[in-house]
């Protein structure tokens, strides 16, 4: 037997993406949500199979199976295709670097995180419901649908993410954003669903922090390929948090001078910077150490488990500051649980 509609539709599904802008619109005809710090998902059902796959189309199925108990488990309709994000509430907060763990390849430690912490969906498109596809439905219609059947639905675990049409409450949850949220998405009104199009709007929060240069990285010519940041924790010890490779060209030419004089270990006196790794495909991770006296203010976007998940922006120096100032308190981690409880229930 072939595949039925529905599964072949979802097949060659990818998600409608958005383009990174510097502001919320300000006009009518817009619907703004809160941009969840989790895993975006595309989530099928079609009859007695439940299908799960990433925004690269890569299947999560076996990694929350708990999700595929949960969708299975609903009541009717049948089929359906949603779109939403995976998020992971731990300990009164999202965790990204939670997700991240259950990213394994050993089915009985994925068993074990379903049980101790088990994850939800925070649904927020719905482009198949019934007998109908919904694609090529306005946004108006298809959030109409989706909120229709969540709240018939009303799962634990089952979310439906907060909307709105008021300028004023997208800027309030831009504010927050930062940890559990990855800023604001802006859809059109009348807008269909455009897989594979940046066809929706995204803001960020801009974000700088002051980091003590705790060491650098050169490339295999000796150039200085990255600078190692660090921060001092509770206990006064330099945490490597991340790095900048973002580097002025009109800096380049002077640096390597300017950092040898300073070369010293440790470099860093608490969290240090890893070896080689499988991400590094086996390639030298060497750094060297330096003396904690370079502070350098970097624009950053997303802090997991006290680190700068991606590579940061170099800003400038700060020789006004004291590197012993460079603390962690500086960086904004996840939305407080009041904050999380706030918009889950919305």
């Amino acid at each position: 037997m072939g595949q039925s509609a529905i599964a072949s539709a979802f097949a060659g599904l990818v998600p409608m993406e958005a383009r990174l802008v510097a502001q919320l619109p300000g006009e009518a005809g817009w619907q703004f949500e809160p941009k969840w710090d989790g895993f975006r998902a595309l989530i099928l059902r079609d009859g007695d199979r439940v299908a799960i796959k990433s925004k690269s189309g890569k299947g999560l199925d076996r990694y929350f199976p708990e999700l595929v108990s949960l969708v299975s488990g609903l009541p009717g309709p049948p089929r359906f295709i949603l779109d939403g994000e995976i998020i992971l509430p731990l300990g009164g907060v999202l965790s990204f670097d939670a997700l991240q763990q259950r990213l394994h390849p050993a089915a009985s430690r994925i068993a074990r995180l379903a049980r101790e912490t088990p994850a939800e969906l925070m649904l927020f498109d719905c482009l198949w419901m019934g007998d109908a596809t919904l694609s090529a439905a306005p946004l108006t219609e298809r959030r109409g649908r989706l909120a229709r059947w969540h709240a018939r639905i009303m799962r634990p675990a089952l979310n439906l993410s907060p909307a709105s049409h008021a300028y004023d409450e997208a800027a309030t949850w831009l504010a927050q954003a930062g940890g559990a949220l990855d800023g604001v998405v802006a859809k059109e009104l009348d807008q269909p669903y455009s897989p594979g199009e940046r066809a929706m709007l995204k803001i960020k929060q801009r974000r700088t922090a002051d980091c003590v240069v705790g060491g650098f990285r050169q490339s295999d010519e000796g150039a200085i390929a990255s600078l190692l940041l660090g921060l001092y924790n509770e206990e006064g010890a330099l945490d490597h948090v991340g790095f900048t490779s973002a580097i002025p060209s009109s800096e380049r030419g002077t640096l390597p001078q300017r950092l040898a004089a300073l070369v010293a270990p440790p470099g860093f006196t608490g969290k240090a910077p890893g070896g080689p790794s499988r991400w590094t495909r086996g390639r030298s991770n060497k750094w060297v150490p330096l003396r904690p006296a370079l502070v350098v203010e970097v624009l950053y976007d997303q802090v997991t488990a006290d680190r700068f998940r991606h590579g940061t922006r170099f800003l400038r120096w700060r020789p006004d500051k004291a590197p012993g100032q460079c603390t962690q308190d500086q960086l904004q981690h996840e939305l407080k649980p009041s904050q999380i409880a706030a918009l889950l229930s919305h």
